[in-house]
C-alpha cells in the first residue's frame, strides 16, 4: 500500500486514539487534531490525503472546518464520523467523500476510508 496520510479530527481523545490505532494496523500514516482549528494548522504542516472529521467539536466544528478547508483551496477527501442520525445529510452538506456512523466497527471504518482514497 502506498503511504497514505490521514488526519483524524475529533475532540474525544479516546476516539482519536482508537481510530488512529485501527488505521495504523492497515499501514496508514496517521496524525491527530482535537478540533477544526488545530486541524487547519496541521494541514499546513502535513498535507493529508484523507481527513476523518467529527462534526460536533468545540472551537471550530466540522462545518466550519470544511468550509475553511475548501476556501483555502484544499480538495482533500473528507470522511465524516458522527453519532448523529443525520450523518448522511451532514456528509452531503460538506461534500464529504464518505461517512461512518458512531459507534462503528473496524470494517466500517476501513471501508469508508478505502472509498475516500484518492486514485494512486
Amino acid at each position: 500500500m502506498p503511504d497514505i496520510r490521514i488526519l483524524v479530527v475529533d475532540d474525544e481523545p479516546d476516539i482519536r486514539a482508537t481510530v488512529s490505532a485501527m488505521l495504523e494496523i492497515e499501514g496508514y500514516d496517521v496524525a491527530e487534531a482535537p478540533d477544526g482549528a488545530a486541524a487547519l494548522a496541521a494541514i499546513e504542516q502535513r498535507r493529508p490525503d484523507i481527513i476523518l472529521l467529527d462534526m460536533r467539536m468545540p472551537i471550530l466544528d466540522g462545518w466550519g472546518f470544511a468550509a475553511e478547508l475548501r476556501r483555502r483551496g484544499h480538495q482533500t477527501p473528507i470522511v465524516v464520523m458522527t453519532a448523529a442520525r443525520d450523518a448522511a445529510r451532514w456528509a452531503g452538506d460538506i461534500a464529504a467523500a464518505a461517512f461512518v456512523a458512531k459507534p462503528f466497527g473496524y470494517d466500517d471504518l476501513i471501508s469508508a476510508v478505502e472509498s475516500a482514497r484518492p486514485p494512486s
